[in-house]
């Protein structure tokens, strides 16, 4: 029997390339809730002022804001965490909760998909 272990991603591993002095970068804070892993697609919801999973059902966080950096352990309050914003290059397979609505937002904040 076959004891291997699948790695989860590390911070930035599903980015290709990011614009020059960390102008691809923001600092946010990530809503309370359960772990996020590194290359989840994020979502803005304007009444809590919180980033949160990016989720097309939901009319709060129905448009993808960017992609968070670093996994994320369950958090009980809100975290400050990094997310990818703008002005960068992503492996589309490695993101999580990548639709084509939100690869289509994420296209016009210059965030390519490979």
């Amino acid at each position: 029997m076959s004891k291997s272990k699948v790695q989860a991603l590390r911070a930035g591993e599903f980015l290709l390339s990011v614009g020059n002095g960390g102008i691809s970068m923001e600092k946010i804070v990530l809503a309370a809730g359960s772990a996020f892993p590194a290359g989840q697609v994020l979502a803005f919801n304007a009444k809590t002022k919180e980033h949160d999973k990016y989720d097309p059902a939901n009319a709060d966080l129905k448009k993808a804001a960017g992609i968070l950096y670093a996994p994320e352990s369950e958090r009980l309050e809100p975290a400050p965490a990094a997310m990818v914003a703008r002005l960068s290059e992503a492996v589309a397979s490695q993101l999580t909760g990548l639709d084509d609505a939100a690869a289509a937002a994420l296209a016009a904040q210059f965030i390519v998909m490979r």
